[in-house]
């Protein structure tokens, strides 16, 4: 964005506008204490310096460190393909579509993404996206309330402990009954995760019954990449599924940007948040595409509006269509199953020190529990070039030594070995 300055004549006709006689009048309100007195930027430099200066700073990250981190968000192989196509100047700099007739190849993508969720989630219809995967579980249940005129949000203990805060922020007006062991009665909805938080993997089919025979929503949240192994959201009976979908073809980016994934049955989708992209036919009968159902605060009041938070992430959302198409069916059942593979032969290393703390089988995340706290063993392997995993008391869910370990199909047998290695000689001192 470029800083065009204005002339003290301009201030001044500005400030007579407004009504006030200075520019510190327009800060009165804030107490001066708080008010900024200088930004402290160092001098300028020039375009050699300046390069210099932020390869020094670059190369303070440490970008070689096997990563064992998760929590819903995964260091998954992405394919070259993906960046090359995904930065394409009319894909990197698109905007928004909201002219059709410009913006056809944008539209045509999204369609194909939600086409995509479809397919990978077993659902009926999907909208173009939302902020990330705790927007969307939050817009989940209000789309759910919308739909059953009730306000009780039931949410099982397996959802992330994060995304639940996030929707005790945003639900102010809504009943939130956070428990173990569901119950569906007078409930909007009840929303379950598989696999859960600590990696556990359920089979919630006999739950999705009870909810239709409550009058009640069943949502599902669920991991993109374990569907090449486990049952989908709409085989278990959900009535909307959402997720993270960080894991289709984006790297870890310090939070974002990420890519919220939201599906759900047909007789649902008047009550969908966000842009819908369909297919229709031009007056020479030529196939093109178009934004519908349009229920944003953008296109209608906003008070009859599904949502006043939501919007779409279209190029996170063309990479994970970019990744869905290049690795298939059978790529992602191969992802899926030796990040199952490897995640069991770690977990049966780290068993022979530390208790393995799932109450059932696991997908490619389980959680143990340390004889050393959690974040001081995290601090120590980092030193020895090991993201060693999430600590859970951080974020509610454990105690000091509990540790939630993540493996995808990047990490190599000789990274498992050596990760095993070195958590036991730091948790008990000796070697394996």
């Amino acid at each position: 964005m470029t800083w065009i300055p204005v002339t003290d004549s301009e201030r001044e006709e500005m400030l007579g506008t407004i009504g006030v006689n200075s520019v510190e009048d327009l800060f009165a309100a804030v107490p001066e204490a708080l008010r900024m007195r200088g930004w402290d930027m160092p001098p300028g430099l020039s375009e050699m310096a300046l390069r210099a200066h932020m390869d020094a700073l670059a190369a303070r990250n440490k970008t070689d460190l096997s990563c064992f981190l998760g929590g819903g968000y995964y260091d998954h192989f992405i394919p070259a393909a993906v960046d090359a196509l995904s930065g394409r100047s009319e894909f990197f700099t698109a905007y928004t579509p909201y002219q059709p007739e410009c913006a056809q190849g944008t539209l045509q993508s999204i369609y194909e993404y939600q086409s995509a969720v479809c397919r990978l989630a077993g659902m009926e219809c999907a909208n173009a996206s939302l902020y990330d995967g705790g927007t969307a579980m939050f817009e989940a249940a209000t789309m759910a309330c919308r739909a059953t005129c009730r306000t009780r949000v039931v949410v099982d203990g397996s959802v992330n402990p994060v995304w639940r805060r996030m929707l005790l922020t945003h639900c102010a007006k809504l009943e939130l009954d956070i428990v173990d062991g569901a119950d569906p009665e007078g409930a909007a909805c009840v929303i379950v995760q598989n696999p859960s938080f600590l990696g556990t993997v359920r089979d919630f089919a006999d739950l999705g019954e009870r909810c239709r025979a409550a009058g009640a929503l069943f949502v599902v949240v669920f991991n993109p990449v374990s569907l090449g192994m486990l049952k989908t959201p709409g085989a278990m009976g959900a009535d909307i599924a959402v997720a993270e979908g960080q894991s289709l073809g984006l790297p870890l980016g310090f939070g974002g940007p990420y890519l919220g994934i939201l599906a759900a049955r047909k007789k649902l989708i008047r009550k969908m948040p966000g842009r819908i992209v369909g297919e229709t036919l031009d007056a020479q009968g030529r196939r093109g595409f178009v934004l519908t159902l349009q229920a944003r605060e953008q296109h209608i009041r906003r008070e009859k509006a599904n949502s006043n938070i939501c919007s779409n992430q279209a190029l996170c959302a063309l990479r994970a269509l970019m990744y869905l198409c290049l690795m298939g069916p059978e790529g992602l059942r191969q992802t899926a199953q030796a990040c199952h593979s490897k995640a069991e032969y770690l977990k049966s290393r780290i068993a022979a020190f530390a208790p393995v703390l799932n109450d059932g089988p696991t997908f490619h995340e389980f959680a143990v529990r340390l004889p050393r706290p959690a974040e001081t063993v995290c601090a120590e392997l980092l030193g020895r070039g090991f993201l060693a995993g999430l600590p859970l008391a951080a974020v509610g869910a454990g105690e000091a030594g509990d540790l939630l370990v993540a493996v995808t199909e990047k990490r190599t047998r000789a990274e498992l070995d050596a990760y095993a290695d070195a958590l036991k000689e730091v948790c008990c001192g000796t070697d394996l």
